[in-house]
């Protein structure tokens, strides 16, 4: 058998994806709270948060979500259902504390994830719990500009140690921060990020870097103190960026966005910051400011590496190559001619599955987890399923290519498969792009009768985790 026999088979959802029930028991606002669905203009929104902060919108996706806040017994049971040995969650920090900076926490939030860790266990699901999966409070972003003040890591810091202690033996696995390089790529989301017009926002969004990445060793370190079980991952949006061409301007644009995303893990992985980017802020002609005992606190690294995975990148280093990117996700890329591309425009690649995992194994030692990998698509409902077969098809091949890579000698703790149950869409704001292995009766508008209904690929990858990966 490749994988041990405790390999940790599950999947993900994220707090202000799935939960809804957005201003209940004391929950405050959440950027995503203010995010218009797709027929809004979701993407602009987000490029253009100043905008989203003055529009009242027709509909809000995050609202109501597929509302989980109520429906998690039944939800948690099909989980179980199809033989979950772990549950990718987050909280939502402003369940917790509702502006982000009140000195007490709100107890009905607190309660709520009581309950869902107390249901979880029930079916013996191990938690592996996200601190901030993109749901900075609204309100250090209004008091406080968000990560580009320092203050934040204060707030961060109470809000994990509320949670650290209060979950004390229901959680031991941790991730500090969700896909933390999105900072680079989506600021709002990622750091709560304004610009104002005429400042320098590379410096800006790597000094909300910086102080995200002191944060998330602080709490590594609490972590580890509150709780010698506890296990802390960081978490990185991955996947291999290739170059186009075997000319070397190719391969070294390559080599610099490979460095680009590596950056975080770096840090959080190896305990200081890397050569490259000391001399990339130098030619950039800005300085990161690090408070006295920073490098001290950022050697508290994590023990295990996290990831998403969805698809490769192309780069190169020729400029009127790269006037022929196009846009998918956060992520731009040169078309690959090689690779199918889902309805989204993102290469389906399932090697670069493989040859991700051995170059971040290669280059930290560390375990790895994959938290994150799927297909996003329409699906049909038809006489009460889904015959998703083209999603079985994607995981199968990329299953496939993580087990060699577990052949090849890369150590892999589990995989957890995005939105196990279809929720809504992080970056477009829909419902129809759907990544589960159940199907939510919800439409892009909010309309349907929310009932949950098993698609093909539920009794498929109930197979995969009672074979242990053995039949795909």
């Amino acid at each position: 058998m490749v994988l041990s026999k405790d390999f940790l088979w599950g999947g993900a959802v994220a707090a202000n994806q799935c939960e809804g029930a957005y201003l209940e028991d004391g929950k405050g606002l959440a950027l995503v709270d203010i995010l218009p669905s797709a027929q809004e203009d979701r993407w602009g929104a987000l490029l253009d948060p100043k905008k989203a902060m003055e529009t009242t919108y027709n509909f809000y996706p995050s609202h109501e979500s597929i509302d989980f806040y109520h429906t998690y017994k039944e939800d948690i049971a099909l989980l179980a259902e199809m033989g979950f040995k772990t549950f990718r969650m987050s909280f939502a920090w402003t369940r917790i504390f509702p502006e982000g900076d009140e000195l007490e926490p709100n107890e009905a939030g607190l309660a709520f994830y009581d309950k869902v860790f107390d249901e979880l266990a029930k079916y013996n699901i191990e938690p592996l719990v996200t601190i901030n999966h993109f749901d900075t409070p609204l309100g250090l972003v209004t008091k406080y500009g968000g990560w580009r003040n320092r203050k934040l890591i204060d707030f961060y810091v109470r809000y994990a140690e509320t949670l650290l202690t209060r979950y004390k033996g229901k959680v031991k696995y941790w991730l500090t921060f969700n896909e933390i390089n999105m900072i680079l790529h989506i600021p709002f989301f990622g750091g709560g990020l304004i610009f104002e017009e005429g400042e320098n926002t590379e410096q800006v969004k790597y000094q909300a870097a910086h102080h995200q990445l002191v944060a998330s060793a602080l709490v590594t370190k609490l972590a580890h103190e509150i709780d010698p079980e506890n296990k802390v991952g960081c978490m990185l949006a991955a996947g291999i960026v290739y170059y186009n061409t075997p000319n070397p301007i190719d391969v070294r644009a390559a080599q610099e966005s490979n460095q680009e995303q590596y950056f975080f893990v770096d840090v959080q992985s190896r305990g200081y910051y890397p050569s490259y980017a000391k001399r990339k802020f130098e030619e950039a002609g800005f300085e990161i400011e690090f408070e006295d005992g920073d490098e001290e606190i950022l050697k508290n690294t994590v023990d295990f590496i996290s990831f998403s995975y969805y698809s490769s990148r192309i780069i190169s280093g020729d400029p009127e190559v790269m006037k022929q990117v196009k846009g998918g996700n956060a992520f731009a890329s040169i078309a690959n001619p090689y690779l199918e591309v889902s309805e989204w425009g993102w290469a389906i690649d399932p090697i670069g599955l493989r040859v991700t995992m051995n170059e971040m194994y290669d280059r930290y030692q560390k375990p790895l987890f994959i938290v994150e990998n799927g297909l996003g698509a329409v699906d049909e409902l038809v006489d009460g399923t889904v015959q998703d077969d083209y999603r079985i098809d994607y995981m199968r091949k990329h299953l496939e290519q993580m087990i060699e890579a577990v052949k090849d000698g890369v150590e892999l703790w589990g995989y957890t498969s995005w939105g196990c149950i279809d929720l809504v869409s992080a970056g477009s704001g829909e419902m129809k792009k759907r990544y589960g292995f159940i199907y939510v009766d919800r439409d892009n508008f909010g309309n349907g009768s929310n009932k949950r209904y098993k698609k093909a690929s539920f009794d498929w990858y109930k197979k995969v985790i009672a074979s242990n990966g053995q039949e795909l």
